[in-house]
């Protein structure tokens, strides 16, 4: 069987160019999130974005000068990339560079266009959670696609460089320290309680869109009856599963555990198809993340 040569390439630009309209998408609704309802709101929050509203507001209040957020965005980017650059090696993609150009461009955008009063007529407590959603789905689809809003992320990879610190507690420590400088150019107490708010509801939301349908559950079956078992998840649900020798710790009994990896929507079909078989089965059920291979998802590196 012979294949066409045009077909692959033209699949795989196709892809990209998927890819590129997704990570654009989702640049312009985190920068909406940021202009749309962060700054009617008259607060902050982390990353890049929300450093740009400090000095923003910092350069305004001191020597009057208006500089437009995704401007202040693509210069704070800029820096670090450079630094990020001589101290990690010039390696970043392509789409994180997108992903920064688009952001800096759409959010100057937004600024002309949309109204510098609170044109959604909400309070800020709920503008800010607005914000921190709109934020965390925008910023997921560009991470899906390969992409980043860059920002913190470059600074959390340039320290993991020197010292062995989580990635979550960098970037958690650094907009506790972008929401707290918003406190010596104006802001008040309320709208950094809010930044700290809208911070959590971006992390909350971006990983659950992240996880998506990607939460799978891994179940692990003991029973005297692990062939019927097998042979009906086997069969009936069309899974493969891996049975496993083990002994029990008080009777030393020798038997076979079946361990399963299924979506969550079957998890409850695995638990009908055992308790027809063995009521008295032993079970536990654990979420699992990024499970790949057949039936799942391909790997990719």
């Amino acid at each position: 069987m012979t294949t066409n040569p045009k077909k692959r390439p033209q699949n795989s630009m196709l892809t990209t160019l998927k890819e590129y309209l997704i990570m654009t998408l989702g640049m312009c609704l985190y920068s909406f999130g940021w202009i749309g309802c962060v700054l009617p709101a008259k607060s902050t929050s982390g990353a890049a974005s929300g450093l740009a509203i400090v000095i923003s507001t910092a350069l305004e209040n001191t020597i009057g000068w208006e500089i437009k957020i995704g401007t202040i965005v693509l210069f704070i980017n800029v820096v670090l990339l450079i630094i990020a650059g001589f101290v990690l090696g010039w390696k970043f993609g392509i789409k994180t560079i997108y992903c920064i150009l688009v952001l800096s461009l759409s959010m100057n955008g937004w600024q002309e266009i949309l109204p510098a009063d609170d044109f959604l007529h909400i309070d800020r407590f709920l503008s800010m959670v607005v914000g921190g959603v709109i934020t965390g789905v925008g910023v997921a689809m560009a991470i899906m696609q390969g992409g980043s809003a860059g920002g913190t992320d470059i600074v959390a990879m340039i320290i993991n460089k020197f010292r062995a610190i989580s990635y979550g507690r960098i970037i958690f420590i650094l907009d506790l320290l972008i929401i707290a400088s918003s406190l010596t150019v104006g802001f008040t107490i309320d709208a950094a309680i809010y930044g700290y708010i809208m911070t959590l509801v971006f992390g909350y939301t971006a990983d659950m869109v992240l996880a998506g349908n990607k939460q799978s559950s891994q179940v692990f079956i003991i029973s005297p009856k692990y062939d019927e078992i097998t042979r009906e998840l086997n069969i009936g649900l069309g899974r493969g599963v891996t049975l496993i020798q083990s002994e029990g710790g008080y009777t030393h009994n020798q038997t076979k555990m079946i361990m399963v990896v299924c979506s969550n929507r079957e998890t409850p079909t695995v638990m009908k198809y055992v308790k027809q078989i063995d009521p008295n089965a032993f079970m536990t059920v654990a979420s699992v993340m990024g499970v790949y291979g057949r039936g799942f998802q391909p790997i990719k590196l």
